[in-house]
């Protein structure tokens, strides 16, 4: 299995009948598999094939997708409610007779809420259809980046921990051959660094001297890191 990175970045973009749309992935580390998106609004049922297909080719990182979409020569049109207005302009006239009031300006009745209403252009079924068809091909695209992007990355980490367990193999090896670990230096150290114990002790502790001898030996000896060095032989990870 080859070596895959979390980290990346993909955009793929198109167009479908009036429609525009470009899609954006982004993958940063963590512990698992978290995939988040944003949508716009109508756009819901593309998720769920998405949402499919990202579990399917990944198993490590969060990963990000945004989808924008345009709608191209979609053109909204106002409209006056003429129900609100009719109903704010009688209650105008009911109280012009209540109280000292200056008549409402056009502006002003236009300004109220529900009087303008912004009408979207009506969609087609098939054109629709159509470009959710197109938006789905992009994101296989964009996802398809995205891990050819974190392959590449993990190629690269691999050469680095590859150059790195040399260094650690080759360290290991000088440690192993290195004069101080052979019996006569060990044991020479010992015997210094117990003369330092009894001179600079009041009174001499046969049991204490004991204990700081194994505490000291124990720690001359650098066999047990050397075996878990040359035991450990680690493996690519497959982190897709």
């Amino acid at each position: 299995m080859s070596l895959s990175s979390m980290t990346g970045f993909a955009r793929s973009h198109g167009s479908s009948g009036p429609y525009a749309f470009e899609w954006e992935l982004k993958s940063v580390n963590a512990k698992g598999f978290d995939f988040r998106m944003r949508l716009p609004p109508g756009w819901d049922d593309v998720e769920l094939v998405a949402r499919k297909r990202a579990a399917e080719l990944l198993s490590r990182g969060t990963v990000y997708a945004n989808l924008s979409v345009k709608r191209a020569g979609a053109l909204s049109t106002v409209r006056i409610n003429e129900e609100v207005l009719n109903s704010i302009l009688k209650v105008a006239a009911d109280l012009a007779g209540k109280i000292d009031a200056v008549a409402p300006s056009v502006d002003g009745l236009l300004a109220i809420k529900g009087v303008i209403e912004v009408a979207e252009p009506e969609s087609d079924e098939a054109e629709d259809k159509a470009a959710r068809v197109a938006v789905e091909a992009a994101f296989e695209q964009a996802l398809a980046s995205l891990i050819e992007m974190r392959k590449r990355e993990g190629v690269t980490l691999g050469e680095i921990l590859s150059l790195r367990l040399d260094e650690i193999e080759a360290l290991a090896k000088k440690a192993e051959a290195a004069p101080g670990r052979k019996p006569e230096a060990v044991k020479a150290r010992l015997a210094e660094q117990i003369a330092a114990l009894i001179e600079a002790s009041d009174r001499f502790d046969a049991d204490r001297l004991h204990q700081e001898a194994i505490m000291i030996a124990t720690r001359a000896d650098i066999r047990e890191e050397l075996d878990r060095i040359a035991s450990t032989s680690p493996s690519p990870r497959d982190d897709r």
